[in-house]
């Protein structure tokens, strides 16, 4: 009998961590009414708290998400075949 226990390695579980705040943060600035998308990439190239709103905790979330990180990951997926 084999052991079917799925095992994730500590760097998915952290990507996922990091995905999930991501579109936490997404939501919450596309619920106050801003592009989202915008806001997020000003923040990464500029590292200002204040293009993340505080609505629903966002602006505190993200700070807590490691920019060089999440910017690896973006291009990694970006590039996936």
């Amino acid at each position: 009998m084999t052991d079917k226990t799925i095992q994730f390695t500590i760097k998915e579980d952290h990507e996922r961590e990091m995905k999930q705040t991501m579109r936490l943060v997404y939501n919450a600035l596309n619920e106050k009414g801003y592009n989202p998308v915008s806001q997020i990439v000003g923040y990464l190239l500029s590292e200002d708290p204040t293009y993340i709103t505080t609505h629903n905790n966002a602006r505190s979330l993200i700070r807590r998400v490691d920019r060089d990180e999440l910017l690896q990951s973006l291009v990694k997926n970006y590039l996936k075949d």
